[in-house]
């Protein structure tokens, strides 16, 4: 974990995410908390990431998603050398 984003105000955030107990409740919360493009980019993201897993091309992802090559190379690059974060919750949503 990088040591610049473990703080005690981050810390706070994830206690509030983590009490939410319903889709409902995450879209008051999130909607709330971000701009609109801003929870769009996250969701974005994470679609990327779950067509990279899915073995789909920088095109095909750029064309479904419309998210820019830098984009899916970011996110690409946090597949292969990042902290596993992807990885546990495409694992927890397949149970």
């Amino acid at each position: 974990m990088n040591k610049k984003l473990k703080t005690d105000t981050v810390d706070h955030l994830f206690d509030a995410i983590l009490s939410l107990e319903t889709k409902e409740e995450c879209y008051d919360f999130f909607e709330d908390l971000c701009t609109v493009n801003e929870l769009l980019s996250l969701s974005q993201r994470f679609e990327v990431a779950s067509m990279l897993r899915n073995h789909k091309t920088y095109l095909e992802i750029a064309e479904k998603t419309g998210a820019s090559t830098a984009t899916i190379s970011r996110v690409n690059r946090s597949l292969s050398y990042g902290n596993d974060g992807y990885q546990l919750v495409f694992e927890r949503l397949n149970k």
